[in-house]
Order: C-alpha cells, then sequence, then structure tokens
C-alpha cells in the first residue's frame, strides 16, 4: 500500500471531511492486500488456493526438498504447480504471521459490510495500526509493515507522523495514542529509543 495514499487520507479526515472515494480505494487496496496475506497464511498450513478456479488444494507445506518437489494439482481446473514454486509467490513479501490472522480477517468481514465512509475510515484506522503479538511480550511489531510500502523503519516513523486535527474522527486519534503505547513497549523490549509525540 502506498503511503502517500494512507497520509492524503489522513489529511482530509484531519479536516473532517470524508472522501468517499479515496476512502474507497484506499480500503479496497488493503482488503486486497488482508485476503492475499489470509490465503498465504492457509497455504502454509496445506491450503493452498488454486490460482485458476480458486477452489482450495489440499496439501503438504513442508518446506523440504522433497516437499518443495511436490506438486500441487487442482481437481475441479486441473491447474498444476510444484509446492516450491508457489511458496516463492509468497516468501518474503510480508504476508506471514499467525497472530495476525483474526485481525485481517475482522477487516476483510467488517469492510465487506461496512457502508458509511466514517465505518471504513475506523476499520483502516484500526488495521493499520494493530500489532503483531506474543502472549508473553505483549506487542511486538506493528501490523504496518504487512500492509504500508517501506522498511519496519520508515513504516513506524511513518504511522507515528500521520495527521491528526481538531476535526479528525475522534476515534483516530485514541487508536493513535495506544499504538505509540504498544510501539514504545515494543521498542524498550528490543533496547531502542522509543517514538515521540507528534511536534515533541
Amino acid at each position: 500500500m502506498p503511503q502517500h495514499m494512507i497520509r492524503r487520507l489522513y489529511q482530509t479526515d484531519a479536516q473532517g471531511i470524508y472522501d468517499a472515494e479515496l476512502i474507497d480505494d484506499t480500503g479496497f487496496r488493503l482488503f486486497a492486500r488482508c485476503q492475499s496475506f489470509l490465503e498465504a497464511e492457509e497455504a502454509r498450513r496445506g491450503r493452498a488456493k488454486c490460482h485458476g478456479c480458486g477452489a482450495i488444494i489440499l496439501h503438504s507445506s513442508g518446506l523440504s526438498r522433497e516437499d518443495k518437489q511436490r506438486l500441487l494439482k487442482c481437481g475441479d481446473c486441473g491447474w498444476e504447480i510444484s509446492w516450491g514454486e508457489y511458496f516463492s509467490t509468497i516468501h518474503k513479501k510480508q504476508l506471514s504471521g499467525g497472530d495476525l490472522v483474526s485481525l485481517f480477517r475482522d477487516f476483510v468481514a467488517g469492510f465487506s459490510c461496512a457502508r458509511s465512509p466514517r465505518e471504513k475510515m475506523l476499520l483502516i484506522d484500526r488495521l493499520i495500526h494493530g500489532f503483531h503479538y506474543n502472549l508473553e511480550s505483549g506487542p511486538r511489531r506493528p501490523s504496518g509493515v504487512n500492509l504500508i510500502e517501506g522498511s519496519m523503519r520508515e513504516v513506524i516513523a511513518f504511522l507515528n507522523q500521520l495527521t491528526y486535527g481538531e476535526d479528525s474522527t475522534p476515534e483516530t486519534r485514541q487508536t493513535a495514542a495506544t499504538w505509540r503505547q504498544n510501539m514504545n513497549a515494543a521498542l524498550r523490549s528490543w533496547g531502542m529509543p522509543t517514538v515521540d509525540e507528534p511536534g515533541d
């Protein structure tokens, strides 16, 4: 997801403007990214989606040389590919993180049903400010890294500098404050400097 689109979304929201076209464009791009993430997670669990017809191909999801050479063949349309080739389409593309599955599923379900621009804006806001979680150590890294272009450092800086104003959707300011608390907890656990409040 390009940073400039999300920046513009928050700039217009800070002016009290719901740009329905921009919200839909941003939301549907994030929707597609979440679907790709969920499909990649399913493939890693042995349920690969056929790229020919969309059927589910059950398979061994191991990563040994032998596993990667196994053929995935769709019983519905005949499409086929080796598991190694399929895996290469999802590997190292920020399409993993089992602890994000529920966050991304909730977004896909919610965005499909949302009608008003305000509802959609809040769903986008919650999604990009989510976190990978560890039950013992708490927040580990922002979900924005899986959604927004840039390295983790760049995405953290970007999310920390999003524009808010008096006319912003009120809940977005609270989400940003919670995000900063979680981000600072994660950064402290890594022994890194914490993020500053905007304007500090």
